[in-house]
C-alpha cells in the first residue's frame, strides 16, 4: 500500500506522552500514517491546512486554542477531514459539545489500542458512527438537561423546516441513524439492500447539509426528530 492510500491522521494533544502513545499504536498498522502532531489548537489549523489529513485525534483542553474552537473552525474550512474528539468521561459536557461543533465521534483517552485503530478507519470511512449506544447516551443526556439551564428540564425541540424535505422512508431512516443502527441493521428492519440504505443515507446527507451520520444523529436529537428516552436501551 503506498503512502497516498493510507489514512493520514494528525494527533492534537498538548501532552506529548500521549501524542507519542497514539502515534507508537497507529504507526504499527499497514493502513495508517501519521501525517504530523500539533500541541494547540492554532498548530493543529496550520497543520490541517498544510497536510490535509484524513482524521484528526484532538484535545479539548489545550492552550492557545482549545480543542473545541479548533473543531469548529476545521469542519468549516476542512469539512474533508474528520474529528475525533480526545475526551477523559464518556458523559463529558465537552464531547457533546465537541460533536455539535462538527466532530466526528470521541473517543476516551485510556481508550484501547484496537479500539483507537478501529475508530480511526471507521471515521475516515464516513460509513459508521464511533460507539453509537455511548454516542446516543451521551447526546441524550445533554438534550435532556438542555431546557433553561435546569437540570432534568427538556428544550423545547426547534424543528428544521428541512426536514419537510426528506421523504417518510428517509425520516424513518433518520430514526434508525439516531439509534445507532448500522447499515446492515437498517436494511435488516425495513427490508432494504444495503445499497439502498447507503442511497437514503447519502441524500438525508445531502438534505440536511450535515457532514455525516454522527452529525445526523446530533441533528435528530436537537430538532425533536428523536424524544430523548424514547426507543433506546443500553
Amino acid at each position: 500500500m503506498s503512502v497516498d492510500d493510507k489514512i493520514k491522521v494528525l494527533l492534537v494533544d498538548d501532552q506529548p506522552l500521549l501524542r507519542m502513545g497514539f502515534r507508537l499504536i497507529l504507526e504499527g498498522e499497514d493502513d495508517i500514517v501519521i501525517a504530523g502532531e500539533a500541541a494547540d489548537g492554532l498548530d493543529a489549523l496550520a497543520q490541517t491546512a498544510a497536510l490535509k489529513p484524513d482524521v484528526v485525534l484532538m484535545d479539548v483542553r489545550m492552550p492557545k486554542m482549545d480543542g473545541l474552537e479548533a473543531t469548529e473552525r476545521i469542519a468549516k474550512e476542512h469539512p474533508e477531514t474528520k474529528i475525533i474528539i480526545l475526551t477523559t468521561f464518556d458523559l463529558d459536557e465537552y464531547a457533546f459539545s465537541g460533536l455539535q461543533a462538527g466532530a466526528s465521534a470521541f473517543l476516551l483517552k485510556d481508550v484501547a489500542p484496537e479500539e483507537l485503530v478501529h475508530a480511526v478507519r471507521l471515521v475516515a470511512s464516513g460509513d459508521a458512527v464511533v460507539a453509537p449506544r455511548v454516542t446516543a447516551r451521551l447526546l441524550e443526556t445533554y438534550v435532556r438537561n438542555a431546557g433553561h439551564g435546569v437540570p432534568g428540564q427538556a428544550a423545547e425541540p426547534k424543528r428544521d423546516p428541512l426536514l419537510d424535505d426528506l421523504t417518510p422512508r428517509e425520516q424513518e431512516v433518520l430514526r434508525a441513524l439516531a439509534e445507532g443502527l448500522s447499515n446492515a441493521e437498517i436494511a435488516h428492519r425495513f427490508f432494504l439492500s444495503e445499497a439502498t440504505v447507503k442511497t437514503h443515507v447519502r441524500r438525508i446527507l445531502t438534505k440536511l447539509h450535515l457532514r455525516d451520520r454522527v452529525q445526523a444523529v446530533v441533528y435528530a436529537y436537537e430538532t425533536g426528530l428523536v424524544i430523548p428516552s424514547q426507543g433506546l436501551d443500553y
